[in-house]
């Protein structure tokens, strides 16, 4: 039975995101909603939560992915992307604290993400030398990053 629930878990999962990608939020909540209620996921919790960011709903966001953390802790798409409603909000110092846990999570979708953030998060404290490392991490762990690769160089232009 338990098998049963997981399988439709990931199916109607699967729906969910279809729909959150194509802009029905309304109907991917619904369908992340129904995922969770047959088998609570962390990733469940955590594309839950993006779609409440992309509706600004961001304190709606931040709780979901305190809700996957509480699942799996070691994963770390919650940690960042709660770091980065914080940094929608022009919270950096706050954002900082979520990010650096996701840089040191077992397990992340696109480990580079959270250094981005990172950069992002110094930039908007001024700690342009901290945001530069921070970006140049990014790169290193996937080199053909556009946003990293972009952030750093706009920042090498603003130094300049």
């Amino acid at each position: 039975m338990e098998d049963i629930s997981k399988k439709q878990a990931k199916i109607i999962f699967e729906r969910a995101n279809q729909q959150q990608r194509r802009g029905n939020f309304s109907e991917a909540i619904a369908l992340y909603r129904q995922s969770i209620e047959l088998q609570p996921s962390a990733e469940a919790y955590t594309y839950l939560g993006l779609t409440y960011s992309m509706l600004e709903r961001y304190e709606d966001a931040i709780e979901q992915c305190k809700l996957a953390i509480e699942i799996d802790p070691e994963f770390g798409n919650p940690y960042n992307d709660i770091g980065s409603y914080l940094l929608v909000q022009g919270r950096p110092e706050e954002a900082l604290e979520w990010i650096e846990q996701a840089t040191k999570a077992a397990r992340f979708d696109a480990p580079q993400k959270p250094f981005i953030n990172m950069g992002q998060a110094f930039e908007l404290q001024g700690q342009y030398r901290s945001a530069m490392y921070a970006y140049s991490k990014a790169l290193q762990i996937n080199p053909l990053d556009r946003l990293a690769y972009g952030k750093k160089q706009a920042l090498v232009a603003k130094m300049n």
